[in-house]
């Protein structure tokens, strides 16, 4: 009976879920993306919206006009910083803009979008003087609406249509134009026609007129509610919303979808209907809105809603697979598990277990969370078993029933509980000290049966294998394996495993059941265990085939054999469905990527296609079956050239949009460039971009999510930069190509290149007259260079002459030179003769006897010896030698006295007897004293002279 109930609930959400299962869905509210005044850097209010050809964004801004390419903003101000009421872009590319005083449009002028006034067209006596709140292209009109005129621009002319009393707001429905003016008036070719019973809509304002089926308007007015018009009657469409947007006053519409219908309010944000008046979707500041006041609403071709807010700027992502319903208060904390279970939504967060009413019938209504009574603390696990919703609690483990929970244990920290594999009808479950046992009670309620003993480790993961064994691991703890006795009440074996099993690590260990196979995910990847060998190797295939997703932390099963895979804080759903081959995708979540509990995700299946997603501040429904953009391999829009910049030493615009159909054309001198390039898709995706310079790269760039490309010291010449995308690594688009040329330096240019040829001109004919005349000084250097030679030949033979005749000469003087030297020689050995042979007589005179014997008187020996002492020491002889001795060697003693005037006569004696080379005997015979005397004489010599100690005295002397 429980299942049959179990089975029948989830009937009743799968079809309310799936009851528009390609369109808007009646949960959560869609993914909104919210544009802050600090992101795109202008005004707060944003007053009308409007979408290019190409993609690109306009928005009227209270501080100009907005552009968006899905990466870039740039503002542009009006000529009198006006706020930009109305916007609207023809198909030729122009944008019009309206404000006060002033209306015109925008066009690409030398590359960069410039504004162009049209109120100059506007007959003097009908000037504008109020503000522009709406633009229409009608055909080939461009209508401008005020409160109290209406301008119609043509073919470069304005025509003007007004009315008793003043405008309100005017529409373009189709091919019709309405305008409100106490009722309802139509533009039937130049003139302004009432709709019969009109002026009962008008009563508060109409505020939206939107094209409704066959033919029939549906009208949106100030606080009168909503009323059909088929074209002769008006009638109240009775509709929920009509008391909503009568108490938040609506203010705009949009069709979206093609059969819903957005309004936006000043109070209370967007309501969405549908055909039948049902409403859809509420969404406001608390769900994800930046602003309660919507000024303006644009529906794309991308199925997005763009709502410009009294502060801000937001996308609203329609037919959108996930749906999301965020805490935005506060109220109940960080959430770690999430469950629908018998018509109530529960949250387990970081604060207690939280509930609210579900009714499936009105799933947009604001749910309304309260604390389940004493459940306060910690939630880790909400898990439906056989009917009943446990409750894995910091404080113990509950049964929940209702708005209330009931004690099952109180042992802590009750993390994961699952079924034995073994064991069907018994619980196994991992805490904070161990491992825990439940059983039914007689009346099938679940109820805590043992602790298992043996066992006190903490158990954040715990799986059984098919052998029966309980495998447990923990982040820090690392990881066991478990042998339990038969009534599995005690561990009987326990063996840890790390390293040395082939695990890269015992940290941060996880293990799960896949496709009835454990394995242990690690950051390394996943592992799988071997029996037989007891070691652990790693699982190859199937991190092969997940890519970036094998080091997952987790895994969730997703049922129909799909698993959800998440990589710290990235999730991907992969399929096993099809043997040997397992597809993953990761892209469509991308708007999950860390907003997951790390470590702690949850994601709970409610039926084969729906599944409710636990985020940190909520949580978020994924339809499986929601159809999605088109997965064709072609992108449908183009990457758009934004915007080339000089960037050579300071920053200037070039082009603002490529080449805009003229050629772009580079200074040399401002070779440095920046490109900057997007592509204008705005639903959450993951583009990425990839770009060649021909001319200059060799090979397309790696695929990446950069968006501009700097490009330095660019040579001269022709250059094509193309880029192109590639959604979600799947789609690509075509290649957008941006064309443009580097400039030859100016002494490159072709009037340089000109002048240049004129001067080469010149130069040859310069250049012919200096060859001739170079010619003849040639000849005349030839004719002057062999009169020289001849004269250099005569010279030789003179030189050579002269030099015989000067060797011959000195050949004489150095014969004349040896005679006076043996000259000098005889006359120096004749002095020795002499000086010897006076000695020998003195000698002998000491010796004389007279004829008795008796020596000489001493006073006839002195006399003798005397008159020898004079003979020796005669000073004439020395003279005559000293003149013959400086003949021969060139007044050799007036240098020795010039260089050492401290020298006295007997050392010149020396000094010349010491050029001669005599000996110490015939030195000591010429100065009449005794070998020892020479050697002082010759030692005192050689310091008055300086002689260095390596030098031999006479060498020294010989060389003077």
């Amino acid at each position: 009976m429980q299942k049959f109930l179990r089975c029948v609930f989830f009937l009743i959400i799968y079809t309310s879920l799936n009851l528009y299962a390609a369109d808007i869905k009646s949960i959560g509210v869609p993914y909104i993306e919210n544009f802050s005044k600090a992101l795109y850097a202008s005004g707060n209010q944003n007053w009308s919206v409007a979408k290019d050809k190409d993609g690109v964004m306009y928005f009227g801004n209270a501080e100009g006009l907005l552009t968006y390419d899905g990466k870039y903003w740039q503002q542009y101000k009006m000529p009198n910083n006006q706020i930009v009421r109305s916007v609207a872009v023809d198909n030729n590319g122009k944008i019009y803009t309206g404000g006060f005083g002033a209306f015109g449009y925008w066009s690409f002028k030398k590359n960069k979008l410039k504004y162009t006034s049209l109120t100059n067209l506007i007959p003097k006596s009908d000037q504008l003087k109020d503000e522009i709140w709406k633009i229409h292209i009608y055909g080939n009109k461009i209508i401008f609406q005020s409160f109290s005129t209406i301008y119609i621009y043509v073919n470069g002319k304005i025509s003007i249509l007004k009315n008793a009393s003043n405008f309100l707001f005017s529409y373009k429905i189709g091919n019709r134009f309405i305008v409100e003016n106490k009722g309802l008036y139509e533009l039937k070719g130049n003139k302004l026609e009432f709709i019969p019973g009109s002026d009962v809509v008008c009563k508060t304002g109409v505020l939206s007129i939107l094209p409704f089926k066959e033919n029939i308007l549906l009208i949106g007015t100030g606080k009168d509610g909503l009323f059909l018009f088929d074209g002769k009657t008006f009638t109240p469409f009775n509709t929920a919303a009509n008391s909503f947007l009568s108490a938040f006053q609506l203010n705009n519409g949009a069709k979206i979808l093609d059969k819903y219908y957005a309004y936006g309010t000043i109070l209370n944000g967007i309501i969405i209907i549908d055909e039948n008046g049902k409403i859809i979707q509420r969404i406001n500041k608390s769900s994800g809105l930046q602003n309660n006041t919507v000024l303006s609403l644009y529906a794309d071709n991308e199925q997005n809603l763009w709502a410009g807010l009294d502060n801000g700027i937001d996308r609203i992502e329609l037919n959108s697979p996930l749906y999301f319903y965020l805490d935005k208060t506060g109220i109940f904390g960080t959430v770690y598990s999430s469950v629908i279970f018998q018509n109530k939504i529960y949250l387990g967060t970081n604060q207690g277990l939280f509930y609210s009413d579900w009714n499936q019938n009105d799933q947009f209504s604001n749910l309304n969370f309260k604390l389940i009574p004493n459940s306060q603390g910690q939630v880790w696990e909400l898990t439906i078993i056989d009917g009943q919703l446990l409750c894995g609690h910091n404080n113990g483990t509950f049964n929940v029933v209702g708005n209330k929970i009931e004690k099952l244990t109180g042992y802590s920290g009750g993390w994961t509980i699952k079924k034995l594999n073994s064991n069907p009808n018994i619980l196994i479950q991992g805490t904070y000290t161990g491992l825990l046992l439940f059983n039914k009670n007689s009346s099938g309620r679940w109820q805590f049966y043992k602790k298992i003993a043996n066992f006190s480790e903490p158990s954040r993961y715990v799986e059984q294998d098919n052998k029966g064994e309980i495998w447990v691991s923990h982040a820090y703890k690392g990881l066991y394996k478990l042998k339990l006795s038969s009534d599995y009440s005690t561990v009987i074996s326990n063996k840890y495993y790390d390293e040395k099993n082939g695990l890269p690590t015992n940290y941060n260990l996880n293990l799960f059941n896949l496709e009835d196979k454990i394995v242990f995910a690690s950051e390394s990847g996943f592992f799988t265990y071997d029996n037989i060998s007891d070691r652990f190797s790693k699982y190859n295939v199937l991190n092969k085939t997940l890519g970036s997703f094998a080091s997952s932390n987790k895994i969730i099963n997703a049922g129909s054999k799909k698993y959800w895979f998440i990589n710290h804080g990235k999730t991907a759903l992969a399929n096993f469905g099809e043997a040997g081959k397992i597809s993953i995708d990761s892209n469509r979540f991308s708007i999950l990527d860390g907003k997951m509990v790390q470590y702690y995700e949850n994601i709970s299946r409610i039926s084969d296609s729906i599944y409710l997603i636990s985020v940190d501040d909520g949580f978020v429904f994924y339809n499986a079956s929601q159809k999605i953009q088109s997965s064709s391999s072609k992108i449908q829009q183009k990457v758009l050239i934004r915007r080339i910049e000089d960037i050579t030493d300071k920053y200037s615009i070039i082009s603002e949009n490529g080449n805009g159909g003229s050629e772009i054309e580079i200074r040399n001198s401002r070779n440095n460039i920046r490109i900057s390039f997007s592509l204008p898709h705005y639903r959450q995706a993951k583009i990425k971009f990839q770009y060649y310079l021909e001319g200059y790269s060799k090979d397309w760039s790696d695929w990446s999510y950069a968006t501009q490309k700097d490009f330095t010291n660019l040579s001269s010449g022709k250059y094509q930069f193309k880029v192109r995308a590639k959604i979600d690594d799947s789609q690509v688009s075509d290649i957008t190509t941006f064309e443009f040329t580097v400039l030859r330096p100016w002494y490159l240019s072709s009037w340089a290149i000109i002048l240049y040829s004129i001067m080469f001109v010149i130069i040859l004919i310069m250049g012919k007259k200096i060859y001739e005349r170079k010619l003849q000084k040639d000849s005349q250097k030839i004719t002057d260079k062999l009169q020289a030679e001849q004269d250099e030949i005569l010279k030789q033979e003179s030189e050579a002459n002269e030099k015989e005749i000067h060797k011959l000469q000195t050949e004489k003087l150095q014969a004349e030179l040896a005679s006076k030297n043996r000259e000098l020689a005889n006359s120096a050995m004749t002095l020795v003769y002499k000086n010897e042979l006076l000695q020998k007589l003195s000698d002998d005179i000491l010796k004389l006897k007279d004829e008795n014997g008796k020596k000489l008187a001493d006073e006839q020996i002195r006399r003798i010896q005397k008159v020898i002492n004079d003979g020796m020491n005669d000073e004439r002889d020395w003279h005559l030698f000293e003149n013959s001795f400086n003949e021969a060697h060139e007044s050799f003693f007036k240098k020795l006295k010039a260089g050492h005037p401290d020298l006295v006569p007997n050392d010149l004696k020396l000094c010349a007897y010491l050029r001669m080379n005599m000996s110490s005997k015939e030195m000591s015979s010429l100065l009449n004293i005794t070998l020892r005397g020479v050697e002082i004489r010759r030692y005192r010599l050689r310091k008055k002279l300086n002689v260095p100690h390596d030098k031999n005295l006479t060498e020294f002397l010989m060389e003077l």
